[in-house]
């Protein structure tokens, strides 16, 4: 039987290794041997990330301006940032689409959702309206970003898949980046944050080159020819309960390493805008400086993390790159101005790497007919913990100032799922069939 014929193949044999294309570049290490299918997947996927990770860098660097354009209380922000973070529940019922119909047609389906909604909140005039066009935002970006990363874990061979899954999370990771150079500029540009917001457009004039360049996936495709006369049209919510009946102690684990890292780093990352230009009182300039170059050393972290995972195994480096951030996060809220950088590229470099490991794990411990739900999961989870701990900010804060306490004491949750991240399964080096089986 050959690798056509055969739904449980793993990718096809590499012919000849791509050359390193300029967009991976060179600091983020050496590339080893994959197809230039693969580069061409993992170069798609990662553009169109960069324009979803563009909107969420753009809510935690303008906080300040948005709060006030549209009156918003600092004791507040907990709930409005919570509320949001809760739009990704909608995509609980959108993300099964993509082992049924394919990954291919629902990643394009989120970026145009994710770039309409952008552009939509450019045009908010009331806090609430906001706080829906985000939601909105939010439901795509969860999708479009779990649907990502199954495709480069589906494509990529086994001994490359934590560098792929790495290089993926840094290379959208640019999108904070490119979001800090435009809002440098926020006082000259015309209406301020809301001109941040319009470039939303730019994926949507980009659909066509996205159709072109993103295949599906080889193991998708096999898998769908497998499944004799079912159209996969039909929606079916069996892929996500089946992930607790045929797997219940990864899906589990899965649910509380996400969760509780989630609840203590989105707590700590989403105020560092905000704390920085009024708690030290720096300038939006000096904001995204810090960022954006601390942020180029700090993401370096997402691909040492896939690498040192593939060399390591995932449970070995996980736990430390995790248990690293409560330490970061302590001395960025609490230490005196001139540590911000150093504090800020630790806590990137440990907070990135580690949710490359979970990445890779929710996508790995699963057999292909579940695979997108559950990485889909991980999105589900990953926003409530969000959520959650943005909402015990809220209601935990009483006068302005108290999130800097409350934020650091959050930040022991990602301890807690360093712990959760030794009790799985070592996935590294293994095809993905071996894994479920």
């Amino acid at each position: 039987m050959d690798a056509k014929s055969n739904p449980h193949a793993g990718p096809a044999p590499l012919d000849a290794p791509a050359k390193r294309p300029w967009w991976i570049l060179h600091f983020l290490g050496p590339m080893p041997a994959v197809s230039e299918r693969n580069v061409q997947v993992l170069g798609a996927v990662a553009f169109a990330l960069l324009f979803e990770e563009y909107d969420l860098a753009m809510l935690t660097a303008a906080l300040p301006q948005i709060a006030a354009s549209l009156q918003m209380a600092e004791t507040d922000f907990g709930l409005y940032l919570g509320i949001i973070r809760l739009g990704a529940l909608p995509a609980f019922a959108l993300i099964p689409f993509a082992d049924r119909i394919g990954r291919r047609r629902i990643f394009l389906a989120t970026l145009v959702g994710t770039g309409l909604a952008t552009v939509l909140t450019a045009f908010t005039v009331e806090a609430w309206q906001f706080v829906a066009c985000q939601m909105a935002t939010r439901t795509f970006f969860v999708s479009g970003s779990a649907v990502a990363f199954v495709m480069v874990a589906e494509e990529f061979p086994a001994d490359h898949r934590g560098w792929g899954i790495g290089i993926l999370g840094a290379l959208g990771a640019t999108g904070h980046g490119l979001a800090m150079l435009l809002f440098s500029q926020i006082d000259l540009l015309p209406y301020g944050w809301r001109a941040l917001y319009a470039f939303g457009v730019i994926p949507l004039l980009l659909l066509p080159w996205f159709r072109r360049r993103l295949p599906e996936t080889e193991r998708f495709k096999r898998h769908a020819d497998a499944q004799e006369g079912d159209s996969g049209s039909n929606y079916s919510m069996a892929p996500l309960l089946g992930l607790a009946r045929d797997h219940p102690a990864r899906t589990l684990g899965i649910v509380l390493a996400t969760f509780l890292s989630s609840v203590g780093l989105v707590a700590a990352f989403q105020f560092t805008g905000y704390f920085i230009q009024t708690v030290h009182g720096w300038s939006p300039t000096q904001y995204a400086l810090m960022v954006g170059i601390g942020g180029a050393l700090g993401i370096i972290g997402s691909v040492a993390g896939g690498r040192l995972a593939d060399r390591f195994g995932r449970r070995r480096v996980g736990m430390t790159l995790l248990g690293s951030v409560p330490f970061w996060v302590a001395v960025f809220y609490n230490g005196p101005s001139w540590v911000l950088p150093i504090a800020w590229v630790g806590f990137l470099f440990g907070s990135s790497g580690g949710r490359v490991i979970l990445r890779a794990l929710s996508t790995e411990l699963f057999p292909t007919s579940q695979r997108a739900s559950a990485s889909g999961m991980f999105a589900i989870f990953d926003a409530l913990g969000g959520s959650v701990g943005l909402l015990i900010l809220y209601f935990g804060s009483v006068a302005a100032g108290d999130f800097v306490e409350l934020t650091t004491l959050l930040a022991l949750t990602v301890l807690l799922s360093a712990c959760v991240v030794l009790f799985f399964p070592e996935t590294g080096r293994r095809e993905l069939e071996s894994i479920s089986e």
